[in-house]
């Protein structure tokens, strides 16, 4: 799997599991104590995310971190 589609595809996690809870990307952000901006961009695969804002999400969305990883692509 290449790097591009790993991250887009963490994006894409996240924006599930978000929606999934009905949360907006703002209150993600606010729970999470990220800008909403930082949100967006890792939906959308603008940006990779750090441990620690793995971290931030995983808490925020009430998973584990792993819950947030996307499966390998072969």
């Amino acid at each position: 799997m290449n790097r591009r589609a790993f991250v887009r595809d963490f994006g894409e996690r996240v924006r599930e599991l978000r929606t999934e809870r009905d949360l907006s990307q703002e209150k993600l952000a606010t729970l999470a104590g990220l800008h909403r901006t930082a949100v967006s961009f890792i939906e959308r695969a603008d940006r990779s995310a750090k441990l620690e804002t793995i971290e931030k999400l995983a808490r925020a969305l009430k998973v584990e971190p792993a819950d947030l990883m996307p499966p390998l692509r072969k």
